[in-house]
């Protein structure tokens, strides 16, 4: 269960029919395991539904919003209103651990941490990533940009495939 998800039934009934929807660019995780369904509540008989974008320009977003709005809607909930929040900026670590398994399990290799040996600041890895086809970890970088924003491409030098990396920010 995702820790976000109200535990009062209205909101969680709503909160439920806004996670159904998956990232139109990435169609086997939902906005809810990505992270940027980020609340649900109500003001009066109004649903307010908040999301943030992995990025401020997220070409990805009007696509969200109205099949947020479709969704809501389709499960009884009228008039919903979108609140889109770029405060706090949207991180990886909103992801799930659900999320993190269906990228990998789609071929998308997903983000990966480390610490710092002298303290807890979490440091991003520049590499090995570990190719999400084989496990190998004999892999390079491409490219920053992978096809959308948020991801780099990479290449396994092992089984010789291409694939994207969910980058940490």
């Amino acid at each position: 269960m995702h820790e976000l998800r109200p535990t009062g039934e209205r909101e969680a009934q709503l909160w439920d029919a806004a996670a159904t929807v998956p990232d139109p660019e990435i169609p086997v995780i939902s906005i809810a395991d990505l992270g940027i369904l980020r609340g649900v509540r109500w003001e009066g008989e109004q649903p307010i539904i908040t999301i943030t974008p992995t990025y401020s320009g997220c070409p990805a977003m009007d696509t969200i919003a109205a099949d947020v709005k479709d969704a809501v809607e389709a499960a009884g909930f009228p008039r919903p209103s979108i609140d889109l929040v770029l405060h706090p900026a949207w991180s990886t670590d909103w992801m799930t651990e659900e999320g993190k398994q269906q990228l990998q399990d789609y071929g998308i290799a997903p983000p990966q941490r480390r610490e710092a040996s002298s303290g807890p600041i979490p440091l991003t890895l520049s590499a090995p990533v570990a190719c999400p086809r084989c496990g190998s970890r004999n892999t390079q970088k491409l490219s920053h940009f992978g096809s959308t924003s948020c991801k780099a491409l990479y290449s396994c030098r092992d089984c010789h495939e291409p694939f994207d990396y969910f980058k940490v920010h």
